[in-house]
């Protein structure tokens, strides 16, 4: 929470012009781009460097993302590694529908793990540019956000001290249950919320891909989705209720599923391998608005949260970063503050248009299995409207992928 207390039992306190709290791919990034510009900035996470280097995450990336990193040199390994993708394939009534995409747009997705586009960063940020972060941190706490002197506290690890930092600015990019969301005060920002009232299991599977490509299955048992990260590993999803719990699917039953739900006339059977991961996600969204409190400024989750319905979250956190590291840079350097004063209306018009897809997309993905003969009945109409008309075609891989937005 922010507050205007003094610091007890603190060692003297430090100062940089910009703190960025949390290490996922937002915050590095914006840390990043202060560095390349010479702005020192000090990163405090509260995991390890080897807990966020093999967390996995989202993996589907937008050309304009991977665009974006690549002008700030931050994209080398990324090329190098991801997988191009430029179709995807919709199952459903027992029957497959190819969308070649990159065909109509003459755009393509990338697919690259979260884990490793932040080791990426981190190298880049800590090794090669010899940036400041401190890792493991504990009780980090805002204070004077709406004053010219804010700074941010946190206990050391290793010496059980509070440390102190002063400066500037702080960008809060710690996520969906960090710090710096929750120090907006309750009468300066606005939360609007969106439950959809379904659960998603979300797996990961010690099995190569079933297919070159993402597969979408709509059910009458519910959707089941088919990602691939790896030539060794698959991200699959299963509807199943909210609050769910992964116990409930033992191996069996989750194949069982996941063949009858993606199964379809004329293909193979999935290749089945080990479970490393079962999480179940209750589906919802949510925005902040604004995104900016002061001197604080929020990216990523911890601003809004897209469910991975239409894979946007990643994406969103790095159009964040880009706008945030060069307003900081601007103004710390040149006093500029046009870019910061624009930074929230700006992402928001790109969040609201993500959301607003991600939730059209939700009821393609469900309707099947709403148990509502009508609205399963629109949902079969919507999905046959993609594969009849190029138009319809063209206006879904457009949002899909992202490219009707500004860069």
């Amino acid at each position: 929470m922010t507050s205007t207390s003094p610091h007890h039992n603190s060692s003297p306190a430090r100062r940089f012009p910009v703190v960025v709290v949390g290490a996922g791919p937002a915050g590095l990034t914006i840390a990043n781009i202060l560095r390349a510009a010479s702005v020192d900035c000090l990163v405090l996470e509260i995991e390890t460097r080897e807990f966020i280097e093999q967390r996995p995450r989202a993996g589907v990336l937008e050309e304009g993302a991977v665009r974006g990193l690549q002008r700030r040199g931050l994209a080398e390994n990324l090329l190098a590694r991801a997988q191009r993708h430029t179709e995807c394939e919709f199952r459903f009534a027992g029957e497959r529908y190819r969308l070649e995409y990159a065909d109509l747009t003459g755009v393509h997705h990338w697919v690259y793990p979260q884990q490793f586009l932040v080791t990426d960063l981190v190298r880049e940020y800590v090794d090669v540019r010899g940036g400041a972060i401190r890792f493991g941190v504990q009780d980090v706490q805002l204070h004077d956000l709406d004053t010219d002197h804010p700074s941010v506290s946190y206990t050391c690890p290793e010496s059980g001290l509070r440390e102190v930092v002063h400066c500037d600015f702080v960008a809060g990019c710690d996520g969906a249950r960090g710090v710096t969301r929750t120090a907006l005060p309750a009468d300066r920002a606005h939360i609007a919320r969106s439950d959809y009232g379904i659960g998603w299991l979300a797996l990961l599977a010690q099995a190569p891909p079933s297919s070159d490509c993402v597969l979408f299955g709509m059910h009458p048992r519910g959707f089941a989705g088919h990602m691939p990260r790896s030539a060794e590993v698959t991200r699959y999803y299963l509807e199943c209720p909210p609050g769910d719990t992964p116990e409930n699917w033992s191996h069996e039953r989750v194949w069982t599923e996941l063949q009858q739900r993606l199964g379809a006339n004329g293909v193979p059977p999935l290749t089945e391998g080990r479970l490393i991961e079962k999480r179940v996600l209750d589906m919802h969204n949510y925005v902040v608005e604004p995104m900016v409190f002061g001197r604080l400024f929020l990216a990523g989750d911890a601003a809004h949260l897209t469910a991975p319905i239409a894979a946007k979250g990643m994406n969103l956190a790095l159009h964040d970063a880009f706008l945030l590291g060069d307003g900081l840079v601007a103004h710390v350097t040149k006093g500029d503050g046009t870019g910061l004063d624009a930074y929230s209306a700006t992402c928001l018009n790109r969040v609201w248009d993500y959301q607003e897809f991600s939730h059209w997309l939700s009821d393609v993905y469900h309707g099947t299995s709403s148990g509502d003969p009508y609205r399963a009945g629109t949902t079969l109409a919507r999905l046959r409207r993609i594969f009849d008309s190029e138009t319809a075609a063209r206006a879904f891989a457009e949002q899909y992928l992202g490219s009707h937005t500004a860069g």
